[in-house]
C-alpha cells in the first residue's frame, strides 16, 4: 500500500536549509496496521505528510496504492492529536464535512445525503457514539470528540488511514478505551493504517509492525514485527512478552537519542 524508497526531505530553516529525512525507506502492506515511533523531532509527522502528498520529497520516490504520489492522496483519511471539530456544526455535520467538499462525493451530496447520513450514523454506532449525532462538539468530552474525529476520517471509506498521535491528549483510561475502538474498527473495515505515536505500549498493542526512526535526519533504523494473536485484549499489556518488546523499543530510542544529530546542509 505504501512504498518509500531512499526518501530525503529538506526545508528552509531560520539559519539555513535543514534536512528532516534522509535515506528513508519503508514498506507497508495493504491492510497492515503499522506504527512509527522515534525521538521527538525525528520526522515522524513529516513522513505522514510525504505519504499523503502534502509535501514533495527532495529526493527519492513515494508510492501509495501502486501509484507515484504527485499531490494530495484521495484514498487517505487523517486524524490528529486535536479533534478540530467545527464548534458551530453538529457532530453528524462535522463527520459529513469531507463528503461536502471533496469530489466525487461533493457533486453527489444532495442526491445521496440520506445514504451518507446512514453511513455516518453507522460509524457513530461503531465507536460508541450512537445517538450523539445531533450534539455539538462542546457538549462532548475530549474522548468523545476524538471518536467523532475518527468517524470523520473514515466517512469516505479510505483505503489508508493516517493517525498522528490521535490519543496523546487523553487521559490513560480513555486512551486505552480508544485503542480498543481503533482495534475493532480496523478489524471490521480492513483498511491500511499508519500510526505515529510516542506511546510504545500503544504501538505494540495496535500494530502488526513497529518502525523505529533515528534522530534527525530521520530514517527507519529498525522494523519489528508484533506477532501477538488478534484480536488483542488489554490484558496482554501486562504480559512479559509484551513488556519485553516495549523495553527493546524504548532502549533503541534511548540509544538514538544519545547520538548527536549532524548539522547538515541540504543540497
Amino acid at each position: 500500500m505504501i512504498k518509500l524508497q531512499d526518501v530525503a526531505l529538506a526545508y528552509a530553516g531560520r539559519t539555513g536549509p535543514v534536512l528532516a529525512l534522509d535515506g528513508t525507506s519503508i514498506d507497508v502492506a495493504r491492510g497492515e496496521f503499522a506504527a512509527v515511533v522515534g525521538p521527538s523531532g525525528c520526522g515522524k509527522s513529516t513522513l505522514m505528510k510525504l505519504v499523503t502528498g502534502l509535501v514533495k520529497p527532495t529526493r527519492g520516490s513515494v508510492e501509495v496504492a501502486g501509484a507515484p504520489v504527485r499531490g494530495p492522496v484521495k484514498v487517505a483519511g487523517m486524524a490528529f492529536q486535536n479533534a478540530n471539530l467545527l464548534p458551530w456544526r453538529t457532530v453528524l455535520d462535522n463527520i459529513l464535512l469531507p463528503l461536502e467538499i471533496v469530489e466525487p462525493y461533493r457533486s453527489q451530496f444532495r442526491s445521496k445525503k440520506a445514504e451518507f447520513v446512514a453511513r455516518a450514523e453507522k460509524l457513530l454506532d461503531t465507536v460508541g457514539l450512537g445517538g450523539f449525532g445531533n450534539r455539538f462538539p462542546w457538549e462532548l468530552s475530549g474522548g468523545m470528540q476524538q471518536r467523532a474525529s475518527l468517524c470523520r476520517s473514515l466517512i469516505h471509506e479510505p483505503q489508508l488511514l493516517m493517525l498522528d498521535e490521535p490519543f496523546a491528549a487523553l487521559d490513560a483510561f480513555t486512551r486505552e478505551e480508544l485503542w480498543c475502538v481503533m482495534r475493532d474498527v480496523w478489524q471490521r473495515l480492513k483498511f491500511t493504517v499508519v500510526l505515529v505515536t510516542h506511546d510504545l505500549r500503544e504501538a505494540v498493542f495496535l500494530a502488526d509492525t513497529v518502525h523505529v526512526m533515528s534522530a534527525r535526519p530521520g530514517r527507519i533504523i529498525e522494523s519489528r514485527r508484533v506477532d501477538f494473536a488478534r484480536p488483542r485484549d488489554l490484558e496482554i499489556c501486562y504480559e512479559k512478552e509484551f513488556a519485553d518488546i516495549v523495553h527493546v523499543l524504548r532502549n533503541k530510542i534511548a540509544q538514538v537519542r544519545q547520538t548527536p544529530a549532524p548539522v547538515e546542509a541540504a543540497s
